[in-house]
């Protein structure tokens, strides 16, 4: 069999450019180590595969029943999107093609014939829950940024997975710390970390440790100054903190009008659509975001805030599920990372989505670094735009859409 073709893996539809890619070496470090495993398909859960890159490697490799979590919806899609044109296509196989390539899945006659097997979908998708983990003996996971992150997952994964699994981690090295390895051992009895290759390292976590009743995430914090209360699950960026920016937008929050229909784009742990609920109780709020975990994160801060009937959560990418033109204002701290690399890309696709979303007279609020050219894109896109505020690293805008 011809080794898998990495380089026809493409990231939409997420940002793509020329020095973005769908995978790296870890991917195919993680890869090479489970095929050497022997472990079954079925019996192999992946997590944070970010484009799909390990999960199609691996059903190329005839393993099939692979459990998956990612956390970005826009990683979902492209991994259906890479299934679909590479081959197989996850929950809903095209069987022909993927027998092609994998070779035959079950054997031929029917349900009566005494050698018929069903044929197993290629992969599922899960969210980080028991269903993901439960009796699996291999986990394969791309190392989160965050710590916190890491703690969730391998809690989850010591928790939820075979007595006898191991979890091979991986990253890039320049982005890996001892303290990752620290919060491994937390989790597992052994945490051996791998010689680097091609400027990756796997760590390999061994023997599950058993777990307290009570899992870690989500974390609860309170902010008497603008009177929330935020939850954060462990991939939520600022945790349940918050963070400079959205501090900033809040800080002017007074000023927005009041309106019937208000979305916050790229919600995070909910903070700017709560403070506007709670503020305006005849309002439709709608909050969205492309991550899980902030998404489980947002429903979380809205229930302690007694807001869980009121402001709407949805794991979204860029509010592509949300009618055009139907928003009298959207909230908007645009990110100015993707994974580990700046760039602008996201917030762009964003402030699109703002506009797309705005009715004409509508207005966008935004709090970005004040390095970003993001005013320029705002009148651009949306329409006149004008300073709010301004500190030494943010700036708000006010943008209104043009008719």
């Amino acid at each position: 069999m011809p080794p898998f073709d990495f380089s026809r893996l493409r990231r939409f539809p997420d940002v793509e450019a020329p020095n973005l890619q769908g995978w790296d070496a870890t991917d195919e470090l993680l890869v090479r180590e489970a095929l050497a495993t022997g472990i079954r398909g079925d019996e192999i859960a992946v997590i944070g595969d970010e484009y799909g890159a390990i999960t199609l490697a691996l059903t190329d490799a005839g393993r099939h029943g692979i459990r998956v979590h990612q956390d970005l919806v826009t990683g979902r899609r492209a991994l259906a999107h890479n299934a679909a044109a590479l081959g197989p296509a996850g929950e809903n196989p095209d069987e022909a093609a993927s027998d092609r390539r994998v070779g035959s899945r079950h054997a031929a006659g029917g349900p009566d014939d005494p050698g018929f097997a069903p044929a197993r979908p290629a992969f599922t998708s899960h969210e980080l829950e028991p269903a993901l983990l439960a009796g699996a003996r291999l986990v394969l996971l791309q190392l989160p940024k965050s710590l916190a992150e890491l703690e969730e997952i391998a809690d989850a994964v010591a928790r939820w997975a075979a007595p006898d699994a191991t979890l091979i981690a991986g990253g890039r090295v320049k982005h890996m710390t001892l303290a990752q390895n620290d919060v491994l051992a937390r989790c597992f009895q052994t945490v051996t970390p791998q010689r680097a290759e091609r400027k990756s390292r796997l760590v390999i976590a061994a023997t599950p440790k058993r777990m307290p009743e009570q899992p870690p995430f989500p974390v609860r914090a309170e902010h008497p100054e603008f009177g929330l209360t935020l939850c954060a699950h462990g991939g939520a960026f600022a945790g349940a903190g918050i963070d400079i920016g959205t501090r900033v937008l809040l800080g002017v929050l007074a000023q927005v009008p009041t309106a019937t229909t208000v979305v916050d784009l790229g919600c995070g742990t909910g903070a700017l659509a709560a403070a506007y609920a709670l503020r305006h109780p005849e309002a439709q709020v709608t909050a969205t975001d492309r991550s899980a975990a902030a998404v489980r994160s947002a429903r979380a801060t809205m229930q302690a805030n007694g807001l869980a009937d009121r402001v709407r959560v949805m794991l979204d990418d860029a509010g592509s599920e949300l009618p055009s033109g139907a928003a009298d204002v959207v909230l908007l701290n645009p990110p100015f990372h993707l994974g580990a690399s700046v760039h602008e890309g996201a917030g762009r696709r964003l402030i699109d989505a703002a506009a797309r979303l705005l009715r004409p007279g509508g207005e966008v609020w935004t709090v970005f670094n004040s390095h970003l050219d993001h005013r320029r894109a705002l009148t651009r896109a949306v329409g006149p735009t004008e300073q709010v505020a301004r500190t030494p690293k943010f700036t708000v805008t006010r943008s209104i859409r043009r008719g």
